[in-house]
């Protein structure tokens, strides 16, 4: 059961094509085709009556006040922060790799601030992200999904004709490698959105191997073990855009409860005066309240499985704001779709294997298939408790 880390890195490219095999599994899920939601909330939100309720059924997928949510701003809820900094610093190393490691088995999420990334970097791409979600729709949907694929702008995780939709619009395409990257789905309004999109990419991809060798160092495996399995792998950015919803905010839900599918997700919100991202803890849903210049991070499946349950995946969704648009970028790091995903040896010295190894290309099929539904997925992977 135990999989040494040289047994499961294998190319990324298909032979003779060039092709990262990720991108082409991508590129045969696809989802089924629905209302543009921010023209629908146009139309709801400008209803005179209250009374009235323009939101679809489909859209209204849980009752009002009916889970407890902790407030972000509760320091003692809050979710950890880490310094990079500190991480880097000689002096301090030792101490912030343990409170990153901490993070990461308890919570699954931590916001990161002195990331390095340059303001420049990120200020052309928030300023890109939002102008492109500005445009009339017509100009979006020169960039749309196409049937049997992910890449482009539209809806995910959209499988039947009857199941409850998420409150969103998103733009979902492949930036690394460079060769993967399928400009159909490039914006080409604003101009600058596709050069914003590459320096941003190219910055925040280092800043994630950074943080897997600090995760790996933390937890006594080699530095090395779980960047080597995600360095120079696919990497995907979903754009998302959650638009106000003043009828039923409290009825509607940005994106369902799901953990992610890959390795390591690197959130930045747009717009910080809005919050919406909540992340599942000890059964109870905490507010995240983003930093002014922090990035949020957070575990996903594969980074749990291959480090055996020392990292945690965690559940996480997105609410609406009544009056206020909310956007956001998220990058995410998977491995190679022909890896078999497993623990890796480095993290099971004296411990059981507490899951089974599967090929991530199957995983990230069967993800896509189905509708969010929290970490059902993964559940399915699990031998034995945490």
């Amino acid at each position: 059961m135990e999989i040494h880390l040289s047994l499961i890195k294998s190319t990324a490219l298909e032979r003779g094509r060039g092709i990262p095999i990720m991108a082409e599994t991508a590129r045969e899920i696809g989802s089924l085709p629905v209302t543009n939601v921010q023209a629908l909330a146009e139309t709801c939100n400008t209803n005179e009556v209250d009374d009235d309720l323009q939101v679809p059924e489909r859209y209204l997928s849980k009752e009002p006040n009916a889970e407890e949510v902790i407030a972000g701003g509760d320091g003692n809820c809050a979710i950890p922060v880490i310094d990079l900094d500190r991480l880097v610093d000689p002096r301090s190393s030792s101490s912030e790799c343990a409170k990153l490691v901490s993070a990461c088995r308890h919570w699954g999420f931590f916001q990161l601030i002195n990331h390095g990334v340059p303001d420049q970097v990120i200020g052309n791409l928030k300023s890109d992200v939002v102008e492109f979600f500005k445009q009339p729709l017509e100009d979006k949907q020169e960039c749309a999904q196409q049937p049997g694929n992910i890449e482009g702008y539209g809806q995910a995780f959209v499988v039947s004709e009857d199941q409850k939709l998420d409150w969103a619009d998103m733009l979902y395409i492949l930036v690394q490698p460079t060769e993967s990257r399928d400009l159909r789905f490039w914006p080409t309004r604003p101009p600058s959105f596709r050069n914003s999109v590459d320096a941003y990419s190219l910055e925040a991809t280092e800043l994630g191997y950074r943080l897997l060798e600090f995760m790996a160092k933390g937890v006594g495996a080699e530095s090395a073990s779980l960047r080597g399995v995600f360095e120079g792998q696919p990497q995907g950015m979903r754009v998302n855009c959650y638009p106000a919803c003043r009828q039923a905010a409290d009825r509607v839900l940005g994106l369902s409860p799901h953990s992610d599918p890959g390795g390591l997700t690197l959130l930045l919100q747009i717009n910080n005066d809005v919050h919406g991202l909540q992340v599942k803890k000890d059964g109870k849903w905490f507010a995240v309240e983003a930093m002014d210049g922090a990035f949020i991070v957070n575990v996903g499946d594969a980074l749990e499985i291959m480090s055996n349950g020392k990292f945690t995946s965690v559940e996480h969704r997105a609410v609406i704001h009544p009056t206020k648009e909310r956007t956001s970028v998220a990058l995410f790091f998977f491995p190679s779709s022909d890896t078999i995903v497993g623990p890796l040896l480095e993290f099971t010295k004296g411990d059981e294997v507490r899951y089974t190894s599967t090929s991530y290309q199957d995983y990230m099929k069967q993800y896509f298939a189905e509708k969010l539904d929290g970490k059902k997925n993964l559940e399915r992977l699990r031998l034995l408790e945490l």
